[in-house]
């Protein structure tokens, strides 16, 4: 069975820091894109930022340009997003996503984020 599992959401106050985290398991998504989306209360589920298999490439909303950053460790099976600088706006549910297409067939449950002003 394939899992997503995200880690890391939480309280911040504006301006502060995290780090999500996924962890894949069940497969291997080393050759595979893998990204973030999120969806607010009331609104659709938006894309954030996704990153080609080697990590060389990555893509990002740009509302979010400059602010996050996304990584993976394809040993670990696992990809990340740093988020600096956060913003009120920022506040949502975070989804791992990951398969050979964009978006990928596999999501996680997701992880709340949510940025206090």
């Amino acid at each position: 069975q394939v899992q997503l599992v995200e880690s890391g959401g939480g309280l911040v106050q504006a301006g502060g820091s995290l780090r999500l985290s996924c962890a894949a398991s069940g497969r291997t998504f080393s050759r595979d894109v893998m990204g973030w989306y999120r969806q607010a209360p009331g609104k659709e589920r938006e894309f954030v930022a996704d990153t080609t298999w080697s990590g060389k490439i990555t893509t990002y909303v740009d509302s979010v340009e400059g602010r996050f950053t996304i990584s993976r460790d394809n040993a670990k099976n696992t990809v990340y997003l740093q988020m600096n600088n956060l913003k009120p706006e920022d506040t949502a549910v975070y989804y791992c996503n990951g398969g050979p297409s964009r978006p990928g067939e596999y999501w996680g449950q997701g992880t709340q984020v949510t940025v206090s002003s």
